[in-house]
């Protein structure tokens, strides 16, 4: 009879072996989401035997673990603020800097209820979070990204909601008509010369939602330089940037013509938010 311990105990070690982050947190979390249950409920059931289907099943995700495959594609979930998304190869893995965008977009003063676009969405977390937290400050939401699949998986997350939102393929503003209260954009920002570096649950995201330009910052500068246009009077724009690209992208912003630059820390301290507005 295999126990819940035993598993959580002999997936830990074999987890360390390979050298993988936080071997316990990953093994609570697989047998958790296998069992459909809350994490900490695991310590309450201990000495629970396990059956064959899902002793085969946490097998199979214990090697693809060892294997670098990031934990949230393969419980295929991830939790952002206060919900719960798909999450698979298809797009980039929410970080939680990111839900601190969320949190300092809504300390924001702008037009409500807000027209908002969030450009590269992704899988939809970040303006999908904001529509729900917004509520009825929120009009309408655009939902653009370049990628086809990560639109799919947008849609996927837009629909297990139960929310309204528009998803349009663009790159940037390319497809993009009207103008709107709220930009937002999560969008890639790793140099190429960075990839070397990079853990190897990283690069199961999708390149294109990783990499821009040499150093960077090449979608970014579009971004800035073609924003202005899009804002109403008074709007906002809140971007999520590299950990020392706060400033540079706060001059892009400037020489866009957006006043009220200014850039927000994450908890870190980090100057990783840069936000501003058209007068």
């Amino acid at each position: 009879m295999t126990t819940i311990l035993d598993v959580l105990e002999k997936g830990t070690s074999f987890l360390e072996k390979k050298g993988i982050a936080e071997p316990r947190l990953n093994m609570e979390l697989m047998v958790a989401y296998e069992l459909r249950i809350k994490r900490m409920d695991l310590y309450l059931r201990f000495d629970q035997p396990l059956e064959k289907a899902a002793l085969a099943s946490l097998r199979e995700k214990l090697k693809k673990r060892s294997e670098h495959v990031p934990i949230q594609h393969i419980n295929q979930v991830v939790h952002f603020g206060n919900h719960e998304f798909h999450c698979d190869h298809r797009a980039l893995i929410p970080r939680p800097e990111t839900e601190e965008l969320v949190d300092l977009v809504k300390k924001q003063l702008f037009t409500k209820p807000a027209r908002i676009l969030d450009v590269g969405c992704g899988s939809g977390v970040l303006g999908l979070t904001l529509l729900k937290d917004l509520g009825t400050d929120c009009e309408q939401l655009i939902l653009a990204d370049l990628s086809t699949d990560a639109l799919s998986l947008c849609e996927q997350n837009r629909d297990a909601l139960g929310v309204e939102a528009t998803l349009v393929e663009s790159n940037l503003f390319s497809s993009i008509t009207g103008t709107f209260d709220l930009i937002v954009a999560n969008l890639p920002y790793i140099a190429e010369s960075e990839r070397e570096k990079l853990e190897p649950e990283v690069l199961h995201d999708p390149e294109m939602a990783l990499f821009s330009g040499p150093d960077g910052l090449d979608l970014l500068r579009l971004f800035c330089a073609e924003c202005h246009a899009f804002l109403n009077t008074g709007g906002i724009v809140a971007l999520e940037v590299g950990y020392d690209q706060g400033g540079i992208v706060a001059e892009y912003l400037r020489n866009a013509g957006l006043t009220e630059v200014s850039i927000g820390n994450d908890l870190n301290g980090i100057p990783r938010f840069p936000l501003a507005q058209k007068a």
